[in-house]
């Protein structure tokens, strides 16, 4: 199922401009590679979840997968062939807002060789260009 905030301070928010690269979450932190954005966009519950689902049936019962973006945006819409006017539309879905260099995905305790063709899998979902990443040695 596809995951959404429990509550919210508001139903409906501003659509907002997409500036600049990620300040933050743009280092593999809990696994050993990573699937990091190369441009902004908005990714949708259902996409996250896809991915998610493509990674776990890929990896099965070794390695383990994080996900690291979360939608907190609902994104709303007005039916089709509705007139002007009468406000903004209602919530439609929940997106998770990303920006350059963002890391959305992580896996740890596999091989390099599966980590790529998991993650590669990972990205044909993805909306927005991606890249495999390291994780870099302190």
């Amino acid at each position: 199922m596809a995951r959404m905030p429990k509550r919210v301070k508001h139903r409906k928010i501003q659509r907002g401009r997409i500036k600049g690269n990620a300040t933050r979450g743009q280092n593999v932190v809990f696994g050993e590679y990573g699937l990091q954005t190369l441009e902004g966009g908005w990714i949708s519950a259902q996409t996250i979840e896809a991915g998610r689902i493509a990674a776990q049936q890929y990896l099965r019962t070794e390695g383990r997968l994080y996900v690291r973006i979360f939608p907190h945006k609902s994104i709303t819409s007005i039916p089709l062939e509705t007139r002007m006017g009468k406000g903004k539309g209602e919530p439609e879905y929940w997106a998770g807002v990303v920006r350059p260099g963002t890391v959305m995905y992580e896996i740890s305790g596999v091989p390099e060789e599966t980590a790529k063709l998991c993650l590669n899998r990972l990205a044909h979902k993805m909306p927005v260009r991606c890249r495999l990443v390291k994780r870099k040695a302190i």
